[in-house]
């Protein structure tokens, strides 16, 4: 049976964790009781199988029922980039995911990272506390090709014990499986695929049962067919979280697409915007119609520069695939042009770099088309962050495009700058 021999290596847990959630596999008491050897976490070693689902035509993508709103931010591209390098060459991978979460955690359920066998890594899950143990699991992965469930809870002593020092006051469970050749790559395979061409989609991998079918790390994805019913009904959520389906436990992530985000001017100043946006794994575009600015080596993190006007850029995009805009080509009429374009657009937030009154005046000159950017039209663009230096501007802006994607409104999480003075 795949899961014989659950907690060989040890396994250190509290009653009520995962109690919900992995019901019969929890262990021990309201004290931390030992099964097995001292470890970190616990580890499930089952052997791999290759993914056993059969592949679905068009139409079920269609039918998952996600929506814009949904394509919140994420760092998948940035793994993406780590991961084609690897498969391109043949080369395995451990593939890590946060499957369950107690507390306070730095990532959440569906948080992937990818190990590489010479130690290489992309993606943080615990802020750097755990990375150092799971690259040790990883090891083992690699060499046996069994998948590995690593459980970290930092709510009590224990924490002392484990000699980690993750000090969060909070649990999360990981499952680490191998990727490679043999199951060619997937489920992330998918999940990559769909990031390249930005569409919907979400990925399964088994965590528990007592099915012989499955193997715990066995991948399955919305693009095959015949999935289970509770796992269809868990990817149209649009939430992570694991289902049952008989005797088997399949986690399910939905994908977080990148952002979709389009800077209007390629001046000196769009470069830091671009930097700080790729480095969230954002699909940026560049537009200027000025052929001395709009040049692609000048901008290494954008998707696309385009060298046009506002009315043949129009043309060549499609806008409404954009969440968010932002307009700083410092050219009066050019802004004026983008914002009549923007006005007829579906784009959620629109940025407008300046000052009050030069927002002032191109909204007297948009005319009734002005009414059309109502709640969307950020001018000033950005946060108050007392920003002066351009990289301090992009910051300020793409931290605020950020908060409107995510629903936030930029505050301060403790309140200590609330208590602030502001600069008169």
């Amino acid at each position: 049976m795949p899961i014989e021999g659950l907690y060989t290596e040890g396994f250190f847990q509290r009653e009520d964790f995962y109690a919900d959630e992995f019901g019969d596999e929890r262990v021990g008491d309201q004290k931390t009781r030992q099964h097995g050897k001292q470890s970190p976490g616990a580890a499930m070693n089952v052997k791999m199988r290759h993914d056993p689902w059969i592949v679905a035509d068009d139409e079920f993508q269609s039918a998952l029922g996600y929506t814009n709103n949904e394509l919140m931010t994420s760092n998948n591209g940035l793994l993406a980039d780590f991961f084609e390098q690897h498969r391109q060459k043949g080369e395995p991978l451990v593939l890590a995911t946060v499957v369950h979460t107690e507390g306070s955690t730095y990532r959440k359920p569906g948080a992937h990272m990818l190990i590489a066998s010479d130690g290489q890594v992309a993606g943080l899950l615990s802020g750097g506390c755990a990375e150092s143990d799971l690259l040790e699991r990883a090891q083992k992965v690699f060499a046996t090709g069994n998948a590995q469930i690593a459980d970290y809870d930092t709510r009590g002593t224990d924490d002392a014990i484990w000699g980690i020092g993750l000090g969060c006051e909070g649990a999360m469970r990981i499952l680490l499986t191998r990727l490679d050749t043999s199951n060619a790559y997937q489920p992330f395979s998918f999940a990559v695929a769909c990031l390249r061409e930005h569409r919907t989609g979400a990925i399964g991998l088994v965590v528990g049962g007592r099915d012989a079918r499955y193997a715990v790390g066995d991948g399955l994805h919305s693009g095959v067919a015949n999935l289970p019913k509770s796992v269809v009904a868990q990817m149209q959520s649009g939430e992570a979280g694991t289902v049952s389906d008989g005797d088997v436990r399949i986690f399910v992530a939905p994908l977080s697409l990148p952002a979709r985000v389009l800077v209007l001017g390629a001046g000196a100043d769009a470069q830091p915007v671009t930097e700080v946006a790729g480095l969230l794994g954002w699909h940026i575009t560049v537009a200027d119609h000025r052929p001395a600015y709009a040049q692609a080596n000048r901008f290494p993190r954008a998707h696309r520069v385009i060298l046009a006007s506002p009315a043949e850029l129009s043309k060549q995009i499609a806008l409404d695939d954009y969440d968010a805009a932002v307009v700083m080509s410092h050219h009066l009429p050019t802004d004026l042009a983008y914002l009549a374009m923007l006005a007829k657009s579906k784009v959620r937030y629109v940025g407008l770099l300046g000052p009050h009154a030069r927002r002032q005046r191109l909204l007297s000159e948009l005319g009734d088309a002005s009414a059309q950017l109502a709640n969307r039209l950020a001018g000033p663009v950005g946060l108050d962050i007392g920003a002066q230096s351009a990289e301090a501007i992009a910051l300020a802006i793409v931290a605020e495009m950020h908060a409107h994607m995510h629903g936030r409104n930029g505050a301060s999480f403790s309140g200590l700058l609330g208590a602030l003075p502001k600069e008169q």
